[in-house]
């Protein structure tokens, strides 16, 4: 596996797919008018998954060649075998999913891996010293995706600065209307799932979101 991307010159909009059912012969397309807007990397996330391994695996990889298309990288949520079978850019992993040690002997010194932090600074350099390539913090607003995710606030982004050299991504519930605080305090990256592909025109969604930056 092979990153297609230095992931510590990442900066910008970060697109995060949503929940969907199966076959879902929309979302390719969907992620091509991200990518059109300016989505600087792509995240394939469905906790919903009611479907089987090759319907996933189907989809999964419509979106990977979208992305190998406009070499933008794709990491999978979660599932670093299904990252591995079919040779995504990375991961990104959860406190309580596979330990990035060990997703890294896995998937190889390339791969970039991502570890969600949450609103501890203390999670973000224990994941940095492990060999994480980027680290994320929130949620910094109230969400829909993940109504029930801890919240995390803005200056922790600063301190996360001083203390970090990966990139840092903020996720949240955030929109162009309060992304530009984010990335002042110091956020590399805006992650964004809902408004980006929930409402209106996904294209001019990211566009707002790109320039912020």
């Amino acid at each position: 596996m092979h990153s297609v991307v230095n992931v510590s010159s990442l900066r910008g909009l970060y697109a995060i797919t949503p929940d969907h059912t199966y076959p879902n012969l929309r979302l390719a397309s969907q992620v091509v008018q991200a990518i059109q807007g300016g989505a600087k990397i792509v995240q394939y996330r469905n906790k919903n998954c009611n479907c089987s391994p090759q319907d996933k695996q189907a989809t999964v990889e419509a979106v990977l060649k979208v992305c190998q298309a406009y070499q933008v990288p794709l990491l999978i949520n979660d599932d670093v075998e299904l990252a591995l079978t079919i040779q995504a850019a990375g991961v990104h992993l959860g406190q309580t999913d596979m330990d990035p040690t060990l997703a890294r002997q896995h998937l190889g010194p390339q791969v970039i891996i991502g570890v969600s932090c949450y609103n501890s600074l203390d999670l973000a350099i224990a994941a940095q010293a492990v060999g994480a390539n980027y680290v994320a913090f929130g949620r910094f607003f109230a969400s829909t995706t993940k109504p029930l995710a801890v919240s995390a606030q803005p200056k922790l982004l600063k301190q996360a600065r001083s203390k970090l050299h990966i990139p840092i991504v903020a996720i949240g519930g955030i929109t162009p209307m309060n992304g530009k605080n984010l990335i002042t305090q110091g956020a590399d990256m805006l992650a964004v799932v809902g408004a980006l592909f929930a409402v209106g025109d996904i294209k001019t969604n990211a566009k707002a979101f790109a320039n912020l930056f």
